[in-house]
């Protein structure tokens, strides 16, 4: 059974290749004692598997004698996801999926310093067939949020749909859109950021940009400007781990309360990032399902302090649901079709 590996419990492990032409994710899982193929392919997508200092994928074929670092060491935790009764914030359901809002604080799945009271573990009690679709830990999720995230997640009741809804995700038409308050205003107002993405070789708790990390993409544009803050909506294009939050640090505008990429603030005791809307087809009736979630309290007051008394102009953040394809609120529509027809200054930080 697959098991969530404990990150910082030992040093890294060196592996020297043995032979020509096996893949990266079978050569870490045999020489690794109890880890899975899937579990090694995660470690390699988020970045904690190198060969000779950089970093391949799951599919590379090692040549002999290179060296594999595994930084750091994965080693066995027993765990089982149990169901528990807890209460979701479910706006959209059927018999294929369900879309929900997510708490920030909430964990999304069991790991060693966390192994109940998860999202997963409340999904487990809501829907009984949940266990078996996909990782054990990870039932029926198609995408995650950090803890400190708030916002709109799908979870897939069936592996058939888990895998369409996959698919979506990795051929990028699945929209992603994101509301973030930032420290200063990015220049220019409208942009596109294009920087690669791995593990932070320093602190392997950090994501970071780095030479030879995946490619990632964030589109950002500024809906308001405060006196040394902004509230941006953010495109998410690729879907890497921690990614608009280092995108934004490296530009120079770390989120606001973000103490891993930033610095911890006094009006939130979080990073203010919200997923404000998913759109995507239905994994059987084909048609474009979009849900939209306004932020929690504590970014909308967050916005509040930082406008004053000032009217709102500009920033739709309200919460809808649409099973088809219709056209977006009022404001929202101008706006994305400004956003497809602009062209974006792209942005690429070495």
């Amino acid at each position: 059974m697959p098991f969530e590996a404990d990150l910082g419990a030992l040093p890294p492990s060196e592996l020297l290749a043995d032979s020509d032409g096996e893949r990266l994710d079978l050569f870490v899982a045999r020489r690794l004692p109890g880890l899975s193929r899937s579990g090694a392919r995660r470690l390699i997508d988020e970045g904690l598997v190198l060969v000779e200092g950089g970093l391949e994928r799951p599919a590379y074929r090692l040549r002999a004698g290179e060296m594999v670092r595994v930084h750091p060491a994965p080693t066995p935790a027993a765990m089982v996801a149990a169901p528990i009764e807890m209460p979701l914030d479910v706006r959209y359901e059927d018999a294929d999926l369900l879309v929900l809002n997510k708490p920030a604080g909430l964990t999304v799945h069991p790991a060693p310093g966390e192994r109940d009271a998860t999202l997963v573990n409340a999904l487990l009690a809501h829907c009984p067939g949940l266990p078996g679709i996909g990782d054990a830990l990870r039932p029926g999720l198609v995408h995650r949020l950090d803890k400190d995230t708030s916002g709109v997640m799908m979870v897939a009741k069936d592996a058939v749909s888990l895998q369409r809804l996959q698919d979506q995700i990795r051929a990028r038409s699945v929209e992603k859109r994101y509301v973030a308050v930032v420290a200063g205003t990015p220049e220019p107002l409208e942009g596109r950021v294009e920087a690669p993405i791995g593990r932070d070789r320093s602190d392997p708790r950090r994501m970071a940009v780095v030479d030879g990390g995946r490619p990632s993409t964030t589109e950002y544009r500024v809906e308001e400007r405060f006196t040394d803050t902004a509230l941006l909506d953010c495109n998410l294009i690729t879907g890497r781990t921690h990614q608009i939050r280092v995108h934004l640090a490296a530009l120079g505008h770390p989120i606001i309360g973000d103490a891993i990429y930033g610095h911890p603030s006094h009006l939130i005791d979080r990073q203010a990032l919200h997923a404000r809307l998913l759109a995507f087809d239905h994994p059987s009736s084909g048609a474009r399902i979009r849900v939209e979630v306004a932020p929690p309290a504590d970014i909308a007051a967050l916005l509040d302090a930082l406008r004053g008394s000032a009217p709102v102009h500009g920033a739709d953040i309200g919460g809808t649901v649409s099973p088809s394809a219709p056209a977006l609120p009022p404001g929202e529509e101008a706006r994305a079709k400004r956003w497809r027809k602009s062209r974006h200054r792209s942005r690429r930080i070495r």
